[in-house]
């Protein structure tokens, strides 16, 4: 079992904690995870990863910046697809067993926490916790309305995305899904004031069962993720998933210039690991 060690004490968490938005707030946790913590108190996670990778196939290349078990105050944690990165029992289990939150994930998903990595038995996680989710869905946590939207991921079997509503704004996490129709009726269905979308580079990594170099691209390139932004009519663009892979990484400030023609994003906004973005009113 992989064990977690965090590069920065507890700061961020006790942050979250200690935190007092005016709306909802976001905080960037490297790869493609955030915090999310409304005015009432409301906090999510999605998509939190705090692993290492799987050297020398794929290796962190940002800090840990927190330990599950120093997270407090959560009420769920979502999951956009089953990958790794994405569902990972030693970063996200723990955080069900301090807290009593609620885990939400597609099919897939919750599948690999309960058979694959048996959540319920290696942490004192109870079945109840676990809630399998699909499009069409919708989720009431405190003051945020989640609703599971589709989402085209080729290398994921089932992937979702999510809007966040809250009196204040709405927040979109599209996983690590890439342009296409689903995208262009979200963004005809609700009126998005800052969406993350998963970006980085093409590269050579070892395949997963031989370890040849082999071309993988996981993630939308610039053309990509600035079709999507414009496809949902993003008011404001947050690049995620960049930061974390050796051989994939890339420069969230080159999206601007894709952007450029689209009628959305109206802004590109550029966060690093730690960061804390407000959706409704810029921050």
């Amino acid at each position: 079992m992989e064990t977690i060690h965090s590069d920065w004490g507890d700061w961020l968490p006790r942050e979250v904690a200690d935190a007092e938005p005016d709306g909802l707030d976001v905080w960037y946790l490297g790869c493609n995870g955030f915090f999310l913590k409304a005015s009432d108190g409301t906090t999510l996670l999605i998509d939190p990863y705090l692993g290492t990778g799987d050297p020398p196939r794929t290796v962190r290349m940002v800090p840990v910046p927190f330990h599950p078990g120093d997270v407090e105050g959560v009420d769920a944690i979502l999951a956009t697809h089953e990958h790794t990165d994405h569902v990972h029992g030693p970063s996200q289990a723990p955080v069900l067993e301090g807290t009593d939150a609620n885990f939400f994930a597609p099919d897939d998903s919750v599948e690999k926490a309960r058979e694959d990595e048996r959540w319920t038995d290696e942490w004192d996680v109870e079945d109840d916790q676990l809630h399998v989710v699909a499009e069409g869905d919708r989720i009431d946590v405190g003051s945020l309305s989640v609703h599971v939207e589709p989402a085209h991921d080729p290398d994921a079997s089932h992937p979702v995305s999510y809007v966040v509503e809250h009196e204040s704004g709405t927040f979109f996490h599209g996983g690590d899904a890439r342009p296409s129709e689903a995208f262009a009726d979200i963004g005809e269905r609700y009126d998005i004031d800052l969406g993350v979308l998963a970006f980085g580079s093409s590269g050579m990594i070892p395949d997963k069962e031989t370890r040849e170099p082999t071309f993988t691209q996981w993630y939308s390139d610039p053309n990509m993720v600035a079709e999507a932004a414009n496809q949902l009519a993003l008011d404001r663009l947050l690049p995620s998933h960049w930061d974390i892979w050796k051989g994939l990484t890339a420069d969230p400030r080159s999206v601007r210039d894709h952007c450029r023609s689209f009628a959305h994003p109206r802004t590109v906004v550029v966060a690093e690991i730690g960061d804390r973005v407000s959706v409704g009113t810029p921050r």
